[in-house]
């Protein structure tokens, strides 16, 4: 009974405008003030470095060639994300497979893999003699374009597969129902009356690995070779130049990474909504073939297949030695905590404190930024400025985000501890992938339902409870899930923010770049115990979901 009549006040608390646009501005306010212009402002203050650049056409030339590569793989990565993710999101939510939960749950695993350890993951097993290319006798994928394309793709899948699987286990299924109930073929009930209702999820799908794509700097340089991307660009001006000319390296490409990219989400936002999904001409014989369980398990089988041999697998393989180490003395070296593991177990038990507080803030901050882009609370157009500027942290690179992030905080607060600088850096960085899909899940729902509910006398947070709380409970999930393991893999911003803190993926980093002395077997285990506890949460996670409702 008190929290019946808890919530009940909380109710009528909720229906006053000054309580209600409170929140929304509140929101509205951190968002600026911890997620948006610190790392405006810190590229700011670096501004007239930029003239550096300038004057140096060779230099110029550079930069915009390597924007201009980053922009094109993270288009082509991207549209490839969305063909192979969806049906592989597909196959998680309307299989009958008992083990689709363990499925759901190893989708995210190349996500939780530190960066560079996945790109190395990947170098070896495309690359060098030990991994798949000793088959073929030599290098299967050599260094450059198509292996960071290859790494892109790794690690941008699984975005795309938790927004389409948080929309598809949000979605309704009585509209297919009735359509097929009407005697369409179930692939041709999909296209028509599926894909157009969840649409908002895979534009937001698309625009999130396409930011993931543009953003990641560590894992990209490890395999890049001589090909230059952006965040590359960015990497090598650290080593050819220092001072003025490197600072007005990452404040250039920075900014023109910024424009082009806030260009193209603006020409999504404005075409994505009239883009017409599906077809409108049906093809009864050859849908209703493809509609077949043979053509489906041919359909289901090619999906499992790219994720295996393609996702999973490369982003694994370092992880090889991990096995080796169980059967010697590295594994009773790493449980007493001697050498190197003594650091290890601190890196990690931070890396899982500061994931845990990221996403707790992200879903309390997040939550109301989404339904004010979603539903357009403070006026059609300070909302949809506001989506737009919600994408700014995600194509920054996250070095260049971490250093302007580092020069805004330390310039300006140089005595907020090193912890809380680190939340808010990893804050910045995780915050539009949790308001991207949880916006897109709220799109979802028709405003008839919930203008159904204010008309019987519902209160604004008795909207929320009764109506899309249900609704997107899913979608929060997978929103907590990318915030959470992006959090616990981000490598560069953290290195560029702090100074005595270390992370596990900050850890492993050093390990395999040879800058603390570890064996390889001792590496292989670091990250086998870092991806074998982040699958033990996720799955755990998904366990006590599940409980609550069909998940």
């Amino acid at each position: 009974m008190p929290k019946t009549k808890m919530l009940e006040a909380l109710d009528r608390l909720s229906s006053r405008k000054a309580v209600k646009y409170g929140v929304y501005l509140t929101a509205v306010i951190l968002f600026f003030a911890l997620i948006l212009l610190p790392p405006i402002l810190g590229i700011i203050i670096k501004w007239n470095t930029m003239q550096q650049v300038l004057n140096q056409p060779a230099l110029m030339s550079r930069a915009l060639s390597a924007v201009e590569n980053s922009f094109t793989i993270a288009l082509f990565v991207s549209a490839l994300d969305v063909a192979t993710g969806v049906p592989m999101a597909w196959l998680i939510t309307r299989g009958k497979s008992k083990w689709l939960n363990v499925l759901d749950t190893v989708s995210d695993i190349p996500f939780i893999v530190p960066t560079a350890a996945l790109g190395y993951s990947l170098l070896l097993f495309w690359s060098e003699p030990g991994g798949v290319s000793s088959l073929f006798g030599n290098s299967l994928v050599s260094q450059g374009w198509l292996l960071v394309v290859l790494l892109h793709f790794t690690f941008s899948y699984p975005v795309v597969v938790r927004v389409i699987v948080g929309a598809l286990l949000d979605y309704k299924k009585e509209y297919e129902n009735a359509s097929r109930t009407l005697g369409a073929p179930p692939f041709t009930a999909s296209r028509t009356v599926t894909f157009p209702i969840i649409k908002p999820s895979l534009i937001a799908a698309f625009i999130l690995a396409f930011s993931r794509s543009i953003s990641e700097t560590g894992a990209t340089f490890i395999v890049a070779g001589a090909f230059e991307n952006g965040p590359v660009f960015i990497q090598n001006m650290k080593k050819d130049y220092v001072g003025s000319t490197y600072e007005g390296s990452i404040v250039f490409a920075s900014f023109i990474l910024i424009a082009v990219a806030l260009a193209i989400f603006l020409t999504i936002r404005a075409l994505g909504p009239k883009l017409k999904l599906p077809v409108r001409k049906i093809w009864p014989t050859f849908e209703r073939k493809l509609s077949y369980s043979k053509a489906a398990s041919s359909r289901d089988s090619i999906t499992l297949l790219i994720f295996f041999a393609i996702v999973l697998i490369p982003s694994l393989f370092v992880a090889l030695p991990a096995l080796q180490a169980i059967f010697t003395d590295t594994l009773p070296k790493s449980l007493s905590g001697a050498g190197v593991w003594g650091e290890y177990w601190q890196s990690l038990l931070l890396s899982y404190f500061l994931g845990a507080v990221v996403t707790i803030l992200n879903v309390i901050i997040g939550l109301p930024m989404a339904i004010i882009v979603a539903r357009r609370k403070l006026g059609v157009l300070p909302s949809a400025v506001l989506d737009v500027l919600v994408n700014v942290p995600l194509v920054v690179p996250s070095i260049a985000l971490g250093v302007s992030l580092a020069i805004f905080w330390k310039a300006n607060f140089a005595f907020m501890p090193e912890m809380v600088v680190l939340i808010f850096a990893h804050l910045a960085i995780t915050y539009p992938y949790f308001v991207r899909s949880m916006s897109a899940a709220v799109e979802r729902i028709s405003p008839d339902l919930e203008e159904a509910a204010r008309t019987l006398g519902a209160k604004p947070l008795g909207v929320f409870r009764t109506i899309v709380l249900p609704l997107t409970k899913y979608s929060i999930l997978s929103g907590a899930i990318m915030v959470f393991t992006r959090s616990v893999s981000e490598t560069g911003a953290t290195v560029a923010v702090v100074t005595s803190l270390r992370t596990a993926p900050v850890v492993i980093v050093e390990w395999v770049m040879k800058k603390v002395a570890a064996t390889p077997l001792e590496i292989g285990l670091g990250c086998g115990f870092l991806i074998v506890f982040s699958f033990i949460i996720l799955l755990a996670l998904r366990l006590i979901v599940k409980g609550k409702g069909r998940y």
